[in-house]
């Protein structure tokens, strides 16, 4: 099936709602839950949910309830969760993501460093006008470092240690943090301790085969944004975890 007609599939307003439902939640979904959240019946919701399966936008699993195994137990039950697959369409065709695997290879190619640090600066000023936009009144988007600060914020190893809930308090210009990561594909969700986490990376394929370059311009571009919103108390780190983009925001310390 091609990407038009599994996008397309989309079109239908029941399926549409089933599929962010599904996707708004980060375990697997099942049948009855799907259906109260979109508000229709449950043989709809399963007739859907597994067209959506069909079309490669979610995935199916089958998994007993907790507590219950051997026999007895019953049948497992059909869960659903969003496909890893990508879809894109352009007309004419064109490709994007061929010029970005070379642009990325290049920078790989640098034995000196130069170019990660040039891209890390370009991302963070990138992400500076972009949460300027979200800023109220649309304000100064200052805050981008010089080039020496920006050489010294590529390592890993230094931004690690994302804090925890005791740390998180009301801080200052992250009102409209959200929205701003949100509006990029970040899908930011804020977990019991705090700790900001995104669910999606808008540059997966580019991560899955050139991780650190593009982890330490993710880092760029929304410490870029966390500056152009004018955010204090919070700041990004790298913390990869499965199923999520590679930076977390948490409190600062101190």
């Amino acid at each position: 099936m091609t990407d038009l007609a599994s996008l397309s599939s989309l079109d239908d307003p029941v399926r549409r709602r089933l599929y962010q439902v599904v996707c708004e939640r980060a375990e697997p979904v099942g049948r009855d839950e799907a259906a109260a959240a979109a508000g229709v019946g449950r043989a709809l919701a399963i007739y859907h949910l597994d067209k959506l399966v069909e079309a490669g936008l979610l995935t199916a699993s089958y998994q007993r309830p907790p507590g219950r195994s051997g026999p007895g137990a019953g049948r497992p039950a059909k869960l659903y969760m969003r496909s890893d697959r990508e879809f894109a369409v352009t007309v004419p065709p064109r490709e994007y993501e061929l010029a970005a695997r070379l642009l990325v290879q290049a920078v790989e190619a640098d034995p000196g460093g130069n170019s990660r640090t040039a891209l890390f600066e370009a991302a963070r000023r990138l992400g500076a006008e972009l949460g300027g936009r979200f800023r109220p009144g649309h304000a100064d988007r200052t805050g981008v470092p010089d080039r020496t600060e920006v050489a010294d914020r590529t390592g890993v190893a230094d931004r690690t240690g994302v804090p925890g809930r005791a740390e998180v308090a009301e801080l200052d210009g992250v009102a409209d943090l959200d929205e701003a990561l949100a509006e990029h594909g970040y899908e930011p969700r804020r977990g019991e301790d705090g700790v900001t986490r995104l669910r999606n990376c808008p540059f997966h394929q580019l991560a899955e085969h050139h991780r650190d370059v593009v982890c330490g311009m993710n880092l760029g571009l929304i410490e870029g944004i966390l500056a152009g919103l004018g955010a204090k108390g919070v700041r990004p780190v790298l913390d990869p975890q499965a199923g999520h983009c590679c930076v977390a925001i948490g409190a600062t310390r101190g």
